[in-house]
């Protein structure tokens, strides 16, 4: 069984278990204001392993399911299994944590905010996927096909902006800053990889 689809079992059986269990999701929500006055840094990582209902929890682990496997194995035909399965551990669960380090930063004097979802996470393998295999097409709503690359950045570019206006009760910094991270600790494993990223990028032609 691969280590993404027991990654996907565990957040699935959580979120299912937390959404029946107040004081579960309580105590495991990302709260910064919360965190700061009792330390419970915990919440980082564990927040990760909640979602807010079905969709939000679908969405990320469908997510996960279709470019977390094609990243581990990439990291484990580069570093062999236990390795690569460390690297690929680490680009997920320190996705998740690194991606609410600027929402802790901003809202740790906000007693009424609270986040959760697996997002930065699986923004950082979303990205090391696209370093990879930047022409690979990765299809919206099975419809509107665009190449990895030129999605990443509009991606980027939305979030950014999006992390500015917060008014939709989406933590897209943490989409932004989940993504940045991916693509970057990728490229400290596997330097060549941007090089070849540039190159698959430079050979790459409109298909009509």
């Amino acid at each position: 069984m691969s280590i993404t689809l027991i990654l996907i079992i565990l957040t699935v059986g959580i979120s299912w278990y937390a959404w029946k269990n107040h004081s579960l999701m309580a105590g495991w929500i990302f709260e910064p204001y919360r965190i700061q006055r009792d330390n419970s840094w915990h919440r980082f990582l564990t927040s990760g392993f909640l979602h807010a209902d079905f969709t939000h929890l679908l969405f990320n682990m469908f997510t996960l399911f279709f470019f977390g496997n094609a990243v581990e194995q990439t990291f484990g035909a580069f570093f062999g299994g236990t390795t690569g399965i460390l690297i690929y551990l680490l680009i997920y669960l320190g996705g998740v944590i690194v991606a609410d380090i600027p929402t802790y930063l901003k809202h740790r004097n906000d007693p009424g905010y609270r986040a959760l979802g697996a997002s930065g996470g699986v923004a950082a393998v979303v990205f090391s996927s696209i370093l990879f295999y930047p022409t690979q097409d990765i299809c919206l709503y099975a419809i509107l096909c665009i190449p990895g690359f030129i999605l990443g950045v509009l991606y980027l570019i939305y979030s950014y902006y999006q992390g500015k206006r917060m008014g939709d009760n989406i933590n897209h910094d943490a989409h932004f800053y989940g993504a940045v991270y991916g693509f970057v600790l990728s490229i400290a494993f596997v330097p060549q990889a941007l090089p070849n990223f540039f190159q698959q990028i430079s050979n790459w032609r409109l298909p009509f």
